[in-house]
């Protein structure tokens, strides 16, 4: 789950220094990561536990600090090689490092920690600003990709109960993940595709099957159906698009099955009309399963409802129990092009301003969400609170005053429940409340081990206790 596969490397230049900067006496170092807020209200906290397994796991070795020692005094002079044999010969290569979390798949507010970190040997106090690069990387990218993807999932239900009889089982597989491609690296398709799978089960990010297999105990985290893209269709000619429909139906089709396929390679308009709405209509209605197309071009809120309706022409409808029109079960859409957090509620209002049941679509997100989020997003921050000097705790904060809302917390934290919701305190504060920050992992072992089911009924479980109608 990194680059470098060295750790004492994972880490930004100017850390290296950083040992030296504390206080003489220093013994102890204790920080926490929360969100400070930003486009979203809500923060679905996921992905630590894939750190933790892939990095944190392997012990450093001798190799590693040689490597690291040569890179860095060559790059700015200085390395603490001290500090790491003290953890190549004391700790057997494992971080001393005590590091508690939430559960994860919780929802919390911006401003409640979900991780805290401190180090458990004395002579390893810098380690803990040193490990928070990587850290505060590992926390902030899956969860952020797993908030959007919850803040999707919020609206889709919304319109799902509204407009169907059945939301419940459609939900699921209304948001499809095509962020692979768009993602910087396989690493980052794989965690932040896992994340999406904590609020929906589409996805055609295979890695995040792997994530989810190695560091979440899931068989098979999400599924896809066979689809087709511009070159398989476009490869017939423009005289074979009908061919390469058919082609797709004889291969895929079947009872019980569905496939998918793109139809704007040339006109769309004349693809939903003429071919599939004349020419292969029977084809269509006797597969036994369904087949959904997918315009990929135009302006998202003004193409989707014309498809459907020019769909709903050719093949009927029904009136469902809600009042809204609704295709056959054997034909559906899915829109793959220009679906981001702002323009989903957009598209979904166009289908229901005319009468159209939002369970006529499926929709698929790539960069939206797997790429279009960073740092920032959602003001992710580890900020130290707490140290220990010479035997005395010190708590200690960051108050800009040219920018209050980056005022730090003081003090160990501490997360309990208060009527229904997580919120902060300090630990000192907790008088006798279940602080629900748990030791996660100590010096090398995971002591709290989840599985991605229990994951998503966390986060199933807060869609539920804070939704409705907001």
């Amino acid at each position: 789950m990194t680059c470098t596969q060295n750790l004492l490397l994972n880490t930004d230049s100017y850390k290296l220094s950083h040992a030296a900067q504390y206080p003489p006496g220093t013994t102890e170092v204790s920080s926490y990561i929360e969100s400070r807020g930003g486009a979203l209200d809500e923060i679905v906290f996921f992905g630590l536990q894939a750190f933790l397994k892939s990095v944190l796991s392997k012990p450093i070795t001798r190799q590693d600090i040689d490597e690291a020692e040569a890179l860095a005094l060559a790059h700015m002079g200085l390395f603490n090689r001290e500090g790491w044999k003290v953890i190549l010969e004391r700790h057997n290569g494992f971080l001393p490092l005590e590091i508690q979390a939430l559960q994860e798949g919780s929802v919390v507010s911006p401003g409640v920690p979900v991780v805290q970190v401190r180090n458990t040997d004395p002579d390893a106090f810098w380690l803990v600003s040193h490990i928070e690069t990587a850290l505060l990387r590992a926390v902030w990218y899956p969860s952020t990709v797993a908030s959007v993807s919850f803040a999707c999932k919020r609206i889709l239900r919304d319109f799902i109960e509204r407009t169907s009889d059945a939301p419940e089982a459609l939900l699921p597989l209304q948001l499809h993940d095509f962020g692979a491609r768009g993602a910087t690296s396989d690493e980052a398709a794989g965690l932040g595709g896992l994340a999406h799978l904590v609020n929906f089960r589409g996805t055609d990010t295979l890695a995040a099957l792997l994530v989810g297999r190695r560091h979440y105990g899931a068989d098979v985290a999400g599924i896809s159906i066979p689809a087709s893209e511009h070159s398989t269709m476009t490869s017939w000619g423009r005289d074979g698009e009908v061919d390469a429909y058919a082609n797709m139906i004889r291969q895929f089709g079947g009872e019980g099955r569905v496939l998918a396929f793109v139809v704007d390679s040339y006109d769309l308009w004349n693809s939903v009309d003429e071919i599939v709405g004349k020419v292969l209509a029977e084809n269509i209605r006797n597969t036994g399963g369904r087949v959904v197309i997918r315009p990929d071009s135009g302006v998202p809120e003004e193409v989707v409802p014309v498809v459907i309706e020019r769909l709903m022409a050719a093949f009927g409808h029904t009136v469902n129990g809600k009042g809204y029109k609704v295709l056959p079960d054997f034909i559906r859409i899915i829109q793959g092009d220009g679906v981001t957090l702002d323009s989903l509620p957009r598209i979904l209002k166009a289908m229901t301003d005319r009468g159209l049941s939002t369970e006529n679509a499926a929709f698929g997100m790539g960069g939206g969400l797997l790429q279009k989020v960073d740092r920032d997003t959602l003001r992710w921050a580890m900020k130290a609170s707490q140290i220990v000097v010479r035997g005395q705790v010190r708590e200690i904060y960051k108050d800009p005053v040219t920018d209050p809302g980056k005022r730090s917390k003081t003090g160990r934290q501490a997360v309990v429940e208060q009527a229904g919701r997580l919120a902060a305190t300090r630990e000192a504060d907790l008088g006798g409340q279940e602080n629900l920050l748990q030791t996660v992992w100590l010096n090398g072992v995971l002591k709290v081990e989840t599985t991605l089911d229990q994951v998503r009924e966390r986060a199933e479980a807060s869609l539920g206790a804070l939704g409705g109608d907001q």
